[in-house]
């Protein structure tokens, strides 16, 4: 199998140094920049950077099912997991060795339920994937960059299976007295995993900041326009164009309907840009 290594890159701003001296329009978002297969022991992995924001996500195979899950299910499951590393930060962040606090485990909800919203889990068949997202620098929308970052490891991850032959359509699964007598699974041909890998994913998920800052709607809020919001939202989008979430908050402010459409609009456009990133990415993935 060969994995690509090389640095995808989406040269679509510059790197934003502060208000009022930001070398990109309202519109456009910070560059990006991704690798594939950073690490090596992980099913799929990467490296992506969206300005000065970098995520490690790594999505490995659970040996079985979630304890809950009934016995005999032939459906999976896609759980997430987030972490600002300690030097992710200006002042070092504590690594929570108690389990996930407050926002960490609010992001992680998040980012579980997008990827959820990308994948059939009747189609994935029963095998549970754990999506890890790392921090390694936080300078705003590390959640976004997170889901839009794991949407592709995902799909790797889902292709890879699929090739391996450890996930098939429900016709062709073997049954547990079959596994017992020693019966061989089936082969897909090229045609057929390309057809089950989009009836796994039928669709990809990304998600993008946008926020009113001095009553202009910006995209992609990194640390200082955020912090300078006076509203600030996170729009998660399908490829299809539906809605997966949208988290969306007035800090000491209001905000109008028109002002509120005008963010889901500035949303959308740049969540499309992230979609063909992502489908640019994995088609010359395997």
């Amino acid at each position: 199998m060969i994995h690509l290594r090389d640095w995808f890159r989406m040269d679509m701003a510059k790197v934003k140094t502060g208000v009022g001296s930001t070398e990109r329009e309202n519109d456009e978002i910070r560059e990006i920049e991704v690798k594939l297969d950073f690490t090596p022991n992980a099913l799929a992995s990467l490296l992506y950077h969206q300005g000065n924001t970098q995520v490690l996500v790594c999505v490995t195979k659970a040996p079985s099912l979630p304890r809950w899950f009934p016995r005999d299910s032939d459906r999976g499951w896609v759980h997430a997991e987030y972490s600002l590393l300690p030097g992710s930060t200006d002042t070092r962040f504590r690594r929570e060795r108690s389990g996930a606090k407050g926002r960490t485990m609010e992001i992680e909800r998040l980012v579980a339920r997008s990827l959820r919203g990308a994948v059939d889990l009747e189609h994935l068949g029963p095998i549970a994937l754990t999506v890890d997202c790392d921090i390694l620098n936080a300078d705003g929308g590390t959640r976004c960059a997170s889901i839009t970052a794991a949407n592709i490891a995902l799909r790797l991850a889902v292709r890879r299976l699929i090739s391996s032959g450890e996930c098939l359509p429900k016709e062709k699964r073997l049954t547990r007295e079959e596994i017992r007598k020693g019966s061989k699974k089936e082969t897909l041909n090229q045609e057929e995993m390309d057809s089950h890998e989009i009836s796994v994913m039928p669709n990809d998920v990304a998600a993008l900041s946008v926020g009113m800052v001095d009553g202009q709607v910006w995209t992609d809020l990194d640390y200082i326009l955020d912090s300078n919001a006076d509203v600030d939202m996170n729009v998660v989008m399908t490829s299809a164009g539906d809605f997966v979430e949208v988290q969306g908050t007035g800090e000491e402010a209001t905000y109008s309907r028109k002002e509120l459409d005008s963010l889901i609009d500035a949303a959308e456009a740049g969540i499309s840009k992230l979609h063909k990133l992502q489908s640019d990415i994995v088609s010359n993935a395997s």
